[in-house]
């Protein structure tokens, strides 16, 4: 990733902080609250520049979801460790999801670290690096993204019992976030020229029931809705079991709403789904799909898949791959089964061997790369409103409505043949497309 200088003007005598982030946008959005406050109380701030200083502070935001991201964490910790070591950087301080699952271990095996800290100890780490925490800057924060979008947590935490997921050991139960905070985030957000929203929780369809004492997200679409200057609103992370219908009649009402919807559904069969503890069956979340899909023409809908969990077996996958094949998603991910200390799936028998497992994804994401390829050959021809990312190259880089960053298809436009500003809507006209990138020319 590109430095990304974000420092106040004028002489600060204080150490810089060098923020690392790995994991999720979840993640992310936590490293832009901690750099916001470090702002506030007058702090150097820079994200995971390269560039380091002997007396810079690293502050490592660590993900512990799964083994790749666990051993990512890990392996960063001991980079900087080393740099600690040889006086190139003076402190090393680790927060996030690995510290708050496996503190007592981290603190015996890498020793040199200044301080460990959890998902919930902001206060303590500010204190720690002598700031203090401003509860005015409350929904201020120093984006990493570019500035058009960015990434708004509406919860923290998750009160389902998914068999297979460590979230609620390492971010806790359900904590919904009120309404009047997150419409003043995003005020500010768009007064700094933020257009997308895109909405983040561990649950988001679960969003209001703590605090409200029921699923409000439909209230709080309107709310952001009407805020002035966002173009965009998109949904990520949304659970299948409970899900609020009434959300989909905001999306119709509103056109800054995008007719995009993140639902993971993990797998089809119901062996698979009644052992995940999904509290769902199979023809529910068929149902579930048809409905979304009648209530809202032209949803795209992305989902996530997991392959190898205990017990599966090739009639399972079977169901799976037929399931996929018939459903179409316009997006779908594909990951191999992670065995996770302390999760109710640990007590099963991780018996599907690893070559099994990733043989499915492999074949579950051939399927996709296909009927991705299809839908994109029916978008020729058409006309879309598109968000400028970035140029890359000899393109401009975009996404439609149907696409979040990093994880869909985007849309190139040739910079030699037209122009566009970073951060723009453009209207793009489709001549030709890929099995995840769309070319196309600016129309008036």
């Amino acid at each position: 990733m590109k430095t990304k200088e974000i420092s106040r003007p004028g002489k600060i005598n204080k150490p810089r902080v060098n923020v690392v982030t790995l994991g999720c946008s979840k993640n992310t959005y936590d490293s832009e609250v901690l750099m916001g406050q470090l702002k506030g109380n007058l702090f150097d701030v820079v994200h995971e520049s390269e560039q380091v200083r002997s007396d810079d502070i690293i502050v490592i935001n660590t993900c512990g979801f799964i083994d790749n991201a666990k051993q990512e964490s890990i392996d960063t910790i001991l980079q900087y460790s080393e740099l600690k070591e040889q006086g190139k950087v003076g402190k090393v301080i680790v927060t996030g999801c690995l510290s708050e699952r496996y503190k007592p271990e981290l603190e015996a095996e890498i020793t040199n670290v200044d301080a460990y800290f959890g998902t919930n100890d902001l206060q303590n780490l500010l204190s720690t690096l002598g700031a203090n925490y401003r509860h005015e800057l409350i929904g201020e924060r120093l984006l990493t993204t570019p500035s058009h979008f960015a990434y708004f947590k509406i919860a923290e935490g998750c009160n389902r019992p998914c068999s297979f997921c460590a979230i609620p050991l390492m971010r806790g139960k359900h904590v919904t976030k009120p309404i009047e905070e997150l419409v003043k985030e995003a005020q500010y957000l768009a007064r700094n020229g933020t257009k997308e929203l895109i909405l983040i929780a561990q649950d988001l369809t679960y969003y209001g029931l703590d605090l409200y004492g029921k699923r409000n997200l439909d209230d709080l679409l309107r709310r952001l809705s009407d805020v002035n200057g966002i173009e965009w609103i998109r949904l990520q992370y949304a659970y299948p079991s409970g899900f609020p219908m009434e959300i989909l009649d905001v999306m119709n009402e509103r056109e800054n709403i995008c007719k995009y919807l993140d639902m993971p559904l993990q797998h089809i069969s119901d062996n698979m789904l009644k052992s995940m503890r999904r509290g769902i069956t199979r023809q529910k979340t068929i149902d579930l799909v048809n409905a979304i899909r009648d209530k809202v023409p032209g949803m795209a809908i992305r989902t996530t898949l997991i392959t190898g969990y205990p017990g599966e077996t090739e009639q399972d996958f079977e169901q799976m791959q037929q399931w996929v094949e018939e459903t179409r998603f316009d997006r779908l991910g594909c990951f191999t089964y992670s065995h996770e200390e302390k999760t109710h799936a640990h007590s099963l028998v991780d018996d599907v061997a690893d070559q099994v497992k990733q043989k499915r994804a492999d074949a579950i994401m051939e399927i996709q790369q296909g009927i991705s390829f299809e839908k994109n050959q029916e978008k020729i021809s058409q006309t879309y409103k598109v968000l400028i990312d970035k140029k890359d190259g000899g393109y401009f880089v975009g996404r439609t409505e149907f696409d979040s960053p990093e994880v869909d298809n985007e849309v190139l436009i040739d910079a030699g043949k037209h122009y566009a500003t970073v951060g723009s809507f453009v209207n793009v006209k489709i001549d030709s497309a890929e099995d995840f990138d769309l070319y196309g020319q600016i129309v008036k």
